[in-house]
């Protein structure tokens, strides 16, 4: 199996790991703007070769990570050298924008738009890691679009990665993903730049934070070049999140402002329900 990677980095990296560990015989190519990820990728043994896109007319598999704004003008691209018999994979976090400007290219059939939810706050060849997918939930949209054995081919190797699928519509995955991820870059990085202000005055700060601090800050460490992107991309859905994370926070204030405790301790309790969610017990809404 020829598969190639365009962009060696952390998701793509990670992927590649996991091919190398399940299908040894495979060879992996990587394809990559910066010339040092690939030096890297070849040197962490993540990749067996580099390649250009005119290499891609020999590829069985082809993973596409790279940021969504270079996918929109990419995907077409790749699709238009591959052969066939090729599988092209996004792993974007935004999809509504990638599926409609791919509706009409030649060779749909031979797309399969997918995001897998993984990842670590790190980036590059270096911070991929073995088993980053087990587990985990790969969102695909519009599968009727893809040919039916280029499909099996794909969920072959989700599987083999260990991989949940979970299919839905582009519009609703962009939706429903400003809340659960897209929100959550947005909280850490304004929490840090918050604490970063105020460290100006107060040098000590740091040295009183605690884990509570560093996980919900975490997501901070995040590259920029990849989330600036996916905000622009759904812009309308992340505004509509923040309206609403946003006046959960002036109403969590206003209650701390009039001494209203109890209602502070009601609003926690009923959040507490999270842990439930997260541990895929479903809610009781009697």
């Amino acid at each position: 199996m020829n598969v190639f990677i365009i962009g060696v980095g952390l998701i793509g990296g990670s992927m590649a790991k996991d091919i190398k560990n399940f299908d040894p015989g495979a060879k992996i190519y990587g394809i990559d703007t910066n010339e040092k990820h690939l030096e890297e990728a070849l040197s962490l043994g993540l990749i067996d070769d580099g390649a250009t896109y005119e290499d891609l007319s020999i590829a069985d598999v082809v993973i596409v990570s790279i940021p969504v704004d270079v996918m929109v003008s990419e995907l077409p691209k790749v699709l238009d050298v591959v052969n066939d018999n090729a599988v092209v994979l996004d792993a974007g976090s935004t999809k509504a924008l990638i599926c409609s400007t791919l509706e009409q290219h030649p060779k749909r059939r031979n797309f399969l738009a997918c995001h897998p939810i993984a990842g670590t706050e790190f980036s590059g060849p270096s911070a991929a890691i073995n088993g980053l997918y087990k587990g985990k939930t790969n969102i695909i949209c519009e599968v009727e679009k893809t040919a039916f054995k280029l499909q099996e081919r794909a969920l072959e190797l989700f599987h083999k990665l260990g991989m949940r699928i979970r299919y839905m519509n582009p519009e609703a995955h962009d939706k429903h993903i400003a809340y659960v991820s897209h929100l959550s870059h947005i909280s850490s990085f304004m929490l840090g730049k918050t604490v970063i202000e105020k460290e100006k005055n107060e040098r000590d700060i740091f040295d009183m934070a605690g884990s509570g601090f560093e996980s919900t800050v975490r997501l901070a460490k995040s590259s920029p070049a990849m989330w600036t992107p996916i905000f622009k991309q759904n812009r309308e859905n992340v505004i509509e999140t923040l309206e609403e994370y946003i006046q959960n926070l002036e109403a969590f204030k206003k209650m701390i402002i009039e001494g209203d405790y109890e209602g502070i301790y009601n609003e926690m309790s009923s959040t507490n329900r999270i842990k439930e969610i997260l541990n895929g017990i479903p809610l009781n809404k009697n």
